[in-house]
């Protein structure tokens, strides 16, 4: 590649910079010699004052930097997965993925080691109404209030608030540094316990657990560069999952999981969609071939509108 640097658009918090760090890495592992530098860029999601009653809040974490990958103001646009809209955007392409962290939501509570300990009408904080719902599917008793702001922020939230416990991603957690195989962890002073909630029925959201890579389409030498960084069996993943949400048009607006992985050559594809708060979901699960990923998709999809099938 003729360029001598690479220049990563990412959000200001955190959990972004770590992430962009852990693409810095994949690159020069493979790259040396090339200099990565690392531009922040402000989005709406960022702005606490931004009003969005829907969960996910997705493209506002993601549209001003892909604009600036748009005007080549960047050349990679860093995102979490799970934050990008499932229609591409027009001119931009993801590119590449990091290896795929953990997939699971976690119950991070102040006195409490388990969703099932926690007393009857505790408050509970999140801002994804996929995990409202999940909730109330299985603990119809709990008091849901609505959560904002970037990994940190939620931690201190609860500890300044009067709730018994939130609800974060386990992969953004572990990137920021906490033990998530531990039952305790500690945060400016406080004690909070943790409990992986299980996947069987807290199905984490399309692209959870992801980093992904987006490029300008026409950007042939960047995208040839970030070819070796790819994690391919990821990618299959998560295409697989975004042809299944564009489907639905499930976007932030949709209380959907779904998620794909590859064991043995074989694609397992389960989708978990609410129609009301405290009831149970539609629940399919499907199985094919990892190249097969819009097939599966377009099948898991049936499935669920016709009112779900055998997991």
């Amino acid at each position: 590649m003729a360029a001598s640097k690479i220049i990563l658009g990412t959000r200001g918090s955190e959990l972004a910079r770590a992430q962009a760090m852990l693409v810095a890495k994949a690159i020069q592992s493979l790259h040396p010699r090339v200099a990565i530098h690392t531009k922040i860029i402000a989005t709406k999601g960022d702005d606490e004052k931004v009003v969005d009653p829907f969960s996910g809040r997705k493209g506002l974490f993601t549209a001003n930097i892909e604009r600036a990958l748009l005007a080549e103001e960047v050349d990679v646009a860093v995102h979490s997965a799970k934050d990008l809209p499932s229609e591409p955007s027009r001119g931009a392409k993801i590119a590449a993925v990091l290896p795929r962290g953990p997939i699971d939501d976690i119950l991070v509570s102040k006195g409490w080691p388990s969703l099932t300990s926690l007393p009857g009408a505790a408050t509970v904080a999140t801002g994804s109404v996929r995990r409202k719902c999940q909730l109330y599917w299985q603990r119809p008793d709990l008091n849901l209030v609505d959560l904002r702001g970037n990994v940190p922020t939620r931690l201190r939230k609860l500890a300044q608030n009067n709730w018994d416990a939130i609800v974060l991603a386990r992969a953004g957690l572990e990137r920021l540094g906490f033990p998530t195989t531990r039952t305790e962890i500690d945060f400016e002073g406080r004690q909070f316990f943790l409990e992986i909630l299980p996947r069987e029925n807290f199905l984490a959201a399309g692209g959870q657990g992801i980093i992904a890579l987006q490029t300008r389409v026409d950007d042939q030498s960047t995208n040839a560069f970030l070819e070796p960084v790819n994690d391919g069996e990821t990618l299959l993943c998560l295409l697989a999952e975004r042809e299944f949400l564009r489907g639905l048009h499930g976007d932030c607006n949709f209380p959907v999981g779904v998620i794909a992985t590859i064991n043995d050559g074989r694609m397992k594809f389960r989708a978990q969609l609410f129609e009301a708060e405290s009831s149970a979901p539609r629940e399919a699960e499907v199985e094919g071939s990892p190249d097969a990923g819009d097939i599966l998709a377009a099948q898991l999809l049936r499935m669920i509108r016709q009112g779900g099938g055998q997991r």
